[in-house]
């Protein structure tokens, strides 16, 4: 669906002048938190659009999101018939951020484990970057309250990451993230086969091939705001064994590298 609203531009100081930002966040029974959310957001970046996905939530999200669309201009809203998982949602606002013709898109978390005040070092390096990741394991960054065991399995996974896909990153699962538009056209996001926590990864991967210079910058990941957490540890293992098995196409050579722009 076209948006007919004019386009919004960053103000000069946030990012290289001119350069058309989404903000984007997928919900799933997210409504306590929306509309701060929303408000954050823009006292960061004011001149930033916001889209959100909402997988038709029973708790009233999607009518939210509504209501902030209908009073401000900057915010759109993509209905989806049912919970289609995280990495469809990514996947289909990072499309929307093609075809609207945005610079930049960068995705965040609904439930404030992602904290706003943290934008403007994310666009910072956007400047000599095409990806930047919030980052819990470089210097300065971390996770707040933490049990031992999401700790172990967390490092694993990014060491496993680092050593079979051949990433340079040490947070490579995490979803605070802002990417170059022109770099995800040539991404080969039709590629990309996770639906669930390994959607990350792989996306990330994909980028990575595409010959993304890739940045990290600190973050300290917090607990929820409001409302209850998605972790699934069935889909966690899922998404080891897909990570698995990329590793090993990629290891094999069967990941061929996707093809840049002239």
């Amino acid at each position: 669906m076209q948006d007919a609203r004019p386009p919004l531009r960053l103000y000069p100081n946030s990012m290289t002048a001119g350069e058309r930002l989404l903000v984007a966040t997928a919900t799933y029974n997210e409504r306590d938190n929306l509309a701060e959310l929303v408000a954050a957001i823009h006292a960061q970046v004011p001149a930033a659009d916001l889209l959100v996905i909402d997988d038709n939530s029973p708790d009233g999200t999607g009518q939210v999101a509504d209501d902030l669309a209908q009073r401000d201009r900057r915010v759109r809203v993509l209905h989806r018939p049912g919970k289609l998982g995280l990495g469809t949602a990514t996947l289909a606002a990072m499309r929307y951020a093609i075809e609207h013709g945005y610079d930049l898109f960068l995705n965040l978390d609904a439930d404030f484990s992602h904290p706003p005040r943290y934008l403007p070092a994310i666009l910072a390096g956007m400047a000599d970057h095409d990806v930047m990741i919030g980052s819990r394991y470089v210097a300065g960054g971390g996770a707040q309250d933490w049990p031992w065991s999401r700790w172990f399995i967390s490092r694993a996974v990014n060491l496993f990451v680092r050593l079979a896909l051949r990433m340079p990153v040490r947070d490579a699962s995490g979803a605070f993230r802002c990417y170059r538009v022109e770099l995800l056209k040539r991404a080969a996001l039709d590629r990309v086969r996770s639906r669930g926590y390994s959607f990350q990864q792989e996306v990330l991967f994909r980028c990575h091939q595409a010959g993304a210079r890739i940045g990290e910058t600190p973050i300290i990941f917090e607990n929820r705001k409001a409302g209850a957490s998605k972790v699934n540890w069935k889909e966690s293992v899922r998404s080891i064994s897909m990570l698995g098995w990329l590793g090993v196409r990629a290891t094999l050579g069967l990941e061929r590298k996707s093809r840049i722009a002239a």
